[in-house]
């Protein structure tokens, strides 16, 4: 079991919500627009970075409430339960705040507790999309693994942003300056670029082990956005500075990179590929990834209108993938009919205008 005694105040639409007594499998039942939804990014936020939907915090707190929001959990360990919880002050609407038992502490450290990664329908262009949603998509499974991404991460934006800010400015910046930002933005890529390939060859053996049906079975690959040495990315960032300034921006690093994924069998890019083709191979992706996942962490899987759109040969080979994985699964829905072979397995709620009731 990873989480239980959800509590949620003033989310969105759940000005006051509890969910007590969760099982491996979770189904969240309702109309659209009920708050189904919400839950599952309520939880999303119990891991670093900005939710399953990128929100601004200030729009995820009620517009009718006092001007912040509050998400906490227990998380079951081997040591006894933790509590977790995430939010915004009233005064403060912007600053996210985080606390692990009460104690105050980073948002890069929520993912040494707790495993999390998602699959929404926001998701489904993810292979026509630019190579940004792919990158996001991409360390949030390295996170789910190596909760220390997160740190190098944020290091390589931090160092990226100053280098922008630098090479922008109306006068040449001082060469001693840039090259400590250089620096610093080569140590954390570096770890970045090395963390994503490791993910993408575990993935990728993982992946070759499957059958090409029921669902269609991807082909990764990295593709760099410049050297992913530390000492030569050093070297090509120090080289590029005149380019890079007449750009306003760094053009090489790992802030290029990108996930490539074809369809094994076609020998087809993903984005050529159907649009049930596509959906098939991120069910394909998610699941594989979810089978990585060690005994270190409690680990959280939220899965949002995906059973639904699916046939059932397709469902019923989800259902067993998700009864092999260590994950505790989150379902969203309209109705109960598409769960029916995991019902015995479920807690479920009824959610109704931002209330949720066991069913």
């Amino acid at each position: 079991m990873a989480l239980d005694r959800i509590l949620l105040g003033h989310f969105r639409n759940h000005r006051e919500t509890s969910l007590d007594g969760t099982a491996p499998f979770n189904l969240l039942v309702g109309q659209n627009g009920a708050g189904k939804t919400n839950v599952l990014e309520a939880l999303s936020f119990l891991a670093p970075g900005r939710g399953l939907r990128r929100a601004a915090l200030a729009d995820v707190a009620a517009q009718d409430g006092p001007g912040g929001f509050a998400v906490s959990a227990d998380l079951a360990t081997p040591s006894g339960p933790v509590r977790l919880g995430t939010g915004t002050a009233p005064e403060r609407p912007g600053r996210r705040i985080v606390q692990v038992n009460r104690a105050e502490t980073p948002a890069v450290r929520l993912g040494e507790w707790l495993s999390l990664g998602w699959l929404t329908p926001a998701m489904d262009r993810l292979f026509m999309e630019g190579a940004g949603a792919r990158r996001r998509f991409l360390d949030r499974l390295v996170l789910a693994i190596e909760p220390g991404h997160a740190r190098h991460a944020a290091q390589l934006e931090n160092a990226l942003r100053e280098r922008n800010r630098l090479l922008a400015e109306p006068f040449e910046p001082d060469p001693a300056w840039l090259d400590a930002i250089e620096a610093q933005l080569a140590e954390a890529g570096a770890a970045v670029a090395a963390a994503r390939h490791r993910l993408i060859e575990a993935l990728s053996g993982a992946l070759a082990q499957w059958p090409d049906q029921p669902f269609a079975r991807p082909d990764l690959a990295y593709a760099a956005g410049g050297p992913v040495d530390r000492a030569a990315l050093v070297a090509a960032l120090r080289e590029g500075r005149r380019r890079d300034r007449a750009a306003q921006r760094t053009l090489t690093g790992p802030h290029r990179d990108d996930l490539v994924v074809t369809m094994a069998g076609k020998q087809q890019r993903a984005a050529e590929c159907s649009t049930g083709e596509q959906k098939a191979m991120l069910i394909a992706i998610t699941l594989a990834h979810a089978g990585l996942l060690d005994d270190d962490r409690p680990a959280l899987l939220l899965l949002d209108e995906v059973a639904a759109h699916l046939d059932p040969l397709r469902r019923e080979a989800l259902f067993d993938r998700l009864r092999t994985g260590r994950a505790q699964v989150w379902l969203t829905g309209t109705e109960l009919a598409p769960f029916s072979g995991i019902l015995d397995e479920a807690a479920v709620w009824r959610v109704s205008g931002g209330h949720v009731e066991r069913a």
